[in-house]
C-alpha cells in the first residue's frame, strides 16, 4: 500500500491523505476483528443520521487492513483551544451543543454502554474485588437509556473547518446508553489536562441539558475504572482515586 502523505503516524495506526480522502492504515498484527468493528460501528453512527464523515471503503492490501472516509479539512478544536485561549468559553459551549446532538440520535444496533463498562471493570486487576462490586452494583441502578454516546468524545476528536462547522470522528467506541455516562468521561479526559476547562464543561452542560450536577457525578467512579483498563502508568494514580465512590456519594 504506497501512500505517501501522511498527516498521522501512530504505533497501531496511520492517517493518510489522498484525493480528499482520509485512509486509517493499521499496523500489519492489528486485529481484523477490530478493523472491521470499527467500520461497522461507523457506518452505524451514520445510519443514526448524524452527520459525520462517510465511510468509503475498507480495504486489505500487502498485510495492512484500512479504512478510507471522507476527508474533513480544518482544526481540531483542542489546537483551536491552544491557539485562542481567551475563546475556551465560546469552544466549550460549541462542544457541549454538538455532544447533546449527538445524544439526539439512536441506533439500536450499537452495543450497550451498561454492557461494555461491565466488561470493563470486571476485567481490572488493579482494583480489588470489593471495589469491583461496589462499582458494578452503582452501574446496575444507574438508569438505562439508549442514546447515542460517542465513547471518546474530547477536543482532538472534533474537527472544526473553515466555516465553523463542527464534524466529530473516531467513533469506534460508539455505543448505546446514559448520556451522562458519556459526559462523565469527557470530564475525565478534560480534568487529565485542565479541572478548570472540565468543570467548565460539565457545568454547561448540566445547564443546558437541565441535568443535576451530582448525577453526572455518579458516573465518574464507573468510567475512571474503565478507563483504568487502557494501562495508561501517568493515569494510573488519578483514576484510581476517582474510583472511590465515597468521593461521589
Amino acid at each position: 500500500m504506497k501512500l505517501d502523505n501522511c498527516i498521522y503516524k501512530g504505533e497501531l495506526k496511520s492517517v493518510y491523505y489522498e484525493d480528499g480522502k482520509a485512509i486509517k492504515v493499521f499496523a500489519p498484527n492489528y486485529s481484523k476483528t477490530d478493523v472491521l468493528y470499527e467500520a461497522l460501528n461507523t457506518a452505524r453512527v451514520e445510519d443514526s443520521g448524524m452527520d459525520i464523515p462517510k465511510l468509503l471503503a475498507v480495504s486489505f492490501e500487502n498485510g495492512q487492513w484500512s479504512i478510507t472516509s471522507e476527508f474533513i479539512k480544518g482544526k481540531t478544536l483542542s489546537s483551536l483551544m491552544k491557539e485562542n485561549p481567551s475563546k475556551i468559553d465560546s469552544y466549550i459551549e460549541q462542544m457541549v451543543d454538538l455532544q447533546l446532538e449527538i445524544n439526539q440520535k439512536q441506533n439500536p444496533f450499537l452495543n450497550k454502554l451498561k454492557d461494555k463498562l461491565s466488561f470493563q471493570i470486571n476485567s481490572l486487576d488493579m482494583i480489588n474485588d470489593s471495589t469491583k462490586y461496589e462499582l458494578r452494583t452503582l452501574l446496575e441502578a444507574m438508569p438505562k437509556h439508549t442514546k447515542l454516546c460517542h465513547g471518546d468524545f474530547n477536543p482532538d476528536n472534533i474537527i472544526v473547518t473553515e466555516s465553523g462547522k463542527l464534524y466529530v470522528i473516531d467513533w469506534v467506541h460508539a455505543t448505546q446508553g446514559n448520556a451522562s455516562a458519556d459526559v462523565a468521561r469527557t470530564y475525565l479526559l478534560l480534568a487529565m489536562n485542565s479541572i478548570k476547562i472540565a468543570d467548565k464543561y460539565m457545568n454547561s452542560f448540566c445547564k443546558k441539558s437541565s441535568t443535576a450536577k451530582k448525577y453526572v457525578e455518579h458516573w465518574i467512579p464507573i468510567v475512571a475504572a474503565a478507563q483504568l483498563g487502557k494501562h495508561k502508568p501517568e493515569e494510573k494514580e488519578l483514576l484510581l482515586k476517582w474510583t472511590d465512590i465515597s468521593d461521589f456519594s
